[in-house]
């Protein structure tokens, strides 16, 4: 394909020098980052040792307490010279200041801040404790305020004067309570500081593993993205240069091998585009269809939103707009008279236009279609005076050097595909034109009852579709709705009074002899690959079908009959009916109107009629223009 090469170049993530590059820097980040995590909990590992101690000291406060009141009760600290008082004053002071020293650890351990003149730093020490530390700390927490309530109580109410025998009788009784909270406290802290230690070794290991599986990544690459996509190329090319121009090479992940390969991938797409491109749009059926197939080709190729085909008038001061394909239009083109589409013809370049950068009349027109740029590829052989394929996209600067010589190097073939498509279609028009004079030669006195009836019904097509192709058909095939009557007898078909029975049923012959003559001449024209009268089949077959499935041949009710038919009936009746012929006068425009409204639902589709009501300002402008004589 021909494609931006800024649209398909990969990105740096694509890159084998970022994958190497990339894969050591995040190995080495790895393992930065792994070295300072382990320092960190090295660091930390110091504060847990502190914390550890702290703990001791909490144990050892707890049995030295029990310790020292089992001693006062059993006498030995009240043996020097009787000296009881001060024994005893001395056993309180130390009670005092062991329990002050634990209360100040555990309530340091529990606000996870130890204060720096406990520890002997400069500053505080925050603690982090895991599930079942914190866990153990908030019983041997309660544990302890229960204990120190305790003792308290145990004291008296004179903290000057307290009562030692007590206390040292509580801490005697209940001391084995706190010593065992303070244990399991110590165990708990030492599982949490094995764990931590556990975590650091297998971190090492893992950064261990890391680095060999980085390693390992690093010769996958090598091998994915450099070793293989070589020899997947290399066999590659060979393929090509042995005539398979359709192949494509492999494009590798990478950009420095998968540039090599995109460039030759590219041009193979365009190569193998350009044949499928010529081949594609010779199929067209006519020029609607090749169009279509240009765009649907040309959109491998470059940004299409718009197709118009211009041709030169006959009198060549102006540009005809013969078809348009892609984004519907608010308005029709009409015709479009501007020195750059002569310009181009006569150059027989393509030339681009940035119609936000132009100031001609054309570039003004199409900018009201949301069109922003536009190439303009000359036609030479489509018509005397020259024609134009006008190619527009939405998007500002969407064709460069690449598409116009793109756009030259297929200009030929297009040229003459169209040119023959549209003298085809001429020529299938003219055809059409004289069938349906034929069919009006047999009945004179319609005047121009073909003319207005396919207007109304091309007026009605559009209403209901929005589609102006459609339409266009619909008024091209029209006419031909009563081309069956050829073969009816002329004792039938002009015979100025009531037909009987017989009569009437060799009248209603007419729509099965019309859709049989135009089906005989669809499949001639799909001999040659084209699809022409299948509209004028449905016309002339179905214009006689009633919504309400009353009608003939066939019978047919509802939605079963073509739209087509459906449209062409109510246009037909509105026009018989407010033209004079030989047995009737002209009806009033509010006596066809009202007559159209009551067969709605029965005879005709409720909204054929609710669309013919809305256009019938144009209706009348028609109906006045080319009124019956």
């Amino acid at each position: 394909m021909l494609m931006n090469a800024n649209a398909v170049q990969m990105g740096w993530g694509a890159s084998i020098r970022v994958w190497v590059f990339g894969s050591l820097l995040v190995l080495c980040v790895g393992i930065a980052g792994a070295i300072a995590f382990i320092q960190y909990e090295l660091n930390l590992r110091k504060h847990d040792y502190q914390i550890l101690n702290l703990a001791g000291q909490m144990r050892v406060l707890a049995v030295e307490m029990q310790r020292q009141s089992n001693e006062i009760l059993a006498g030995g600290g009240l043996s020097l010279g009787g000296a009881i008082d001060r024994e005893l004053s001395l056993f309180d002071r130390d009670i005092a200041d062991k329990t002050q020293l634990y209360d100040q650890i555990i309530t340091g351990f529990h606000d996870r801040e130890l204060p720096a003149d406990l520890i002997g730093r400069d500053e505080p020490l925050r603690c982090n404790w895991d599930h079942q530390s914190t866990t153990q700390l908030d019983v041997s927490v309660a544990t302890w305020r229960g204990f120190r309530d305790g003792l308290a109580q145990a004291a008296g109410g004179n903290p000057l004067r307290p009562n030692s025998l007590n206390v040292a009788a509580y801490l005697a009784a209940n001391g084995h309570e706190l010593v065992a909270s303070t244990e399991n406290l110590t165990k708990a802290f030492q599982n949490m500081m094995e764990g931590k230690l556990l975590l650091i070794r297998l971190l090492v290991l893992g950064m261990a593993a890391g680095v060999i599986v980085a390693a390992l990544g690093l010769a996958f690459l090598l091998q994915r993205g450099v070793l293989r996509p070589l020899d997947i190329t290399v066999a590659a090319f060979r393929r090509v240069a042995a005539g398979d121009l359709g192949f494509q090479v492999p494009v590798a992940h990478s950009r420095e091998i998968g540039g090599m390969t995109r460039a030759f991938n590219n041009l193979s797409s365009r190569l193998q585009g350009m044949f499928r491109l010529t081949e594609r749009i010779s199929q067209g059926a006519d020029a609607d269809e090749t169009l279509a197939f240009i765009h649907e080709e040309f959109s491998h190729f470059l940004p299409v939103d718009f197709l118009a085909l211009l041709v030169a008038a006959p009198d060549r001061s102006r540009f005809v707009v013969e078809r348009v394909h892609g984004k519907m239009l608010s308005k029709p083109l009409g015709q479009l008279s501007d020195p750059i589409l002569e310009a181009v013809c006569h150059s027989r370049q393509p030339r681009v236009l940035s119609l936000h950068s132009h100031d001609s009349g054309l570039a003004a027109l199409l900018r009201q279609f949301g069109l922003h740029t536009v190439l303009l590829l000359p036609l030479s052989s489509v018509r005397d005076g020259g024609a134009l394929l006008l190619v527009g996209s939405d998007h500002a600067k969407a064709y460069g050097v690449d598409e116009k010589r793109f756009l030259h190097s297929i200009a030929a073939h297009v040229d003459s595909v169209l040119s023959r498509t549209l003298v085809m279609d001429s020529l299938i028009v003219a055809a059409v034109e004289g069938l349906a004079k034929l069919a009006e030669s047999r009945d004179p006195e319609t005047g121009n009852h073909l003319v207005r009836m396919s207007l109304y019904s091309a007026l009605l097509a559009e209403e209901m579709t929005g589609d102006t192709h459609y339409a266009r058909d619909i008024h091209r095939f029209a006419p031909m709705h009563d081309i069956g009557k050829v073969g009816i007898a002329d004792s039938v078909l002009l015979k100025p009074g009531r037909l009987d029975d017989d009569e009437r049923r060799e009248m209603c012959r007419h729509p099965l002899i019309g859709g049989e003559v135009l089906r005989l001449s669809e499949e001639r024209m799909a001999e040659e690959g084209r699809s022409v009268f299948r509209l004028g089949i449905e016309i002339a077959e179905a214009h006689h079908e009633k919504w309400d499935g009353s009608g003939y041949p066939h019978g047919l009710q509802g939605t079963d009959i073509p739209l087509s038919a459906r449209i062409v009936a109510v246009a037909d009746v509105f026009d018989a009916l407010t033209s004079k012929r030989p047995y009737k006068e002209a009806w009033s425009i509010d006596r066809a109107l009202e007559t159209l409204r009551k067969d709605a639902g029965s005879h005709f589709d409720p909204d054929v009629v609710a669309a013919f009501e809305r256009i019938l300002p144009k209706v009348l402008e028609v109906h006045s223009r080319l009124a019956h004589h």
